[in-house]
């Protein structure tokens, strides 16, 4: 899979951003200013992973993989961020939320969001105010509501991890590593 093919799969589209793989305190991913430690299982599945820390990836989460922190496995880890927008869909309520990072340049997401037809809401990457905008997909029954600070939890044994150079997902036989 490439950044390309991950940026069509699923609706709302996966969340792309700048990310860096560190060992402190155990092994993580930051980004704009968030740290979500990984479990060992994830360097175990993506084989190359483990050569991209202390080094730049393109991170990518899957909307549905967050949940309401107050709804979801304590073992998930935390992101603290404020619902800009809530779209309450019966069955799942999406969180538009923002992030302090700029978007992801590379060739394939700019080739996505041109093959969509210019329909910007399901556009790969979108800047809002200077920041990244990203969608998380949440229970029903959270209490979450616009504009009002949300702790999210975060399934990381499902984060893709993208190569900068080749846009092809770490672990796949023609990234670097793989």
């Amino acid at each position: 899979m490439n950044l390309f093919v991950a940026g069509f799969m699923g609706s709302p589209a996966m969340n792309f951003v700048t990310a860096e793989l560190v060992r402190d305190d155990g092994p993580a991913v930051t980004f704009a200013g968030h740290r979500l430690p990984l479990p060992p299982e994830v360097a175990a599945s993506k084989p190359g992973l483990e050569a991209y820390f202390g080094r730049e990836v393109i991170l990518g989460i899957r909307p549905a993989e967050f949940e309401d922190a107050a709804l979801a496995d304590p073992d998930w880890a935390r992101m603290q961020v404020t619902a800009n927008v809530t779209e309450e869909l019966g069955s799942e309520i999406h969180v538009i939320f923002t992030l302090d990072a700029m978007p992801v340049s590379h060739p394939s997401i700019s080739d996505a969001v041109a093959a969509d037809d210019g329909d910007a809401d399901e556009a790969a990457v979108v800047l809002a105010g200077g920041k990244l905008l990203w969608t998380a997909r949440v229970a029903s029954r959270s209490r979450v509501r616009s504009r009002q600070p949300i702790e999210l939890a975060v399934h990381t044994a499902n984060l893709q991890f993208f190569d900068p150079d080749s846009g092809l997902a770490i672990g796949h036989p023609e990234s670097p590593g793989g």
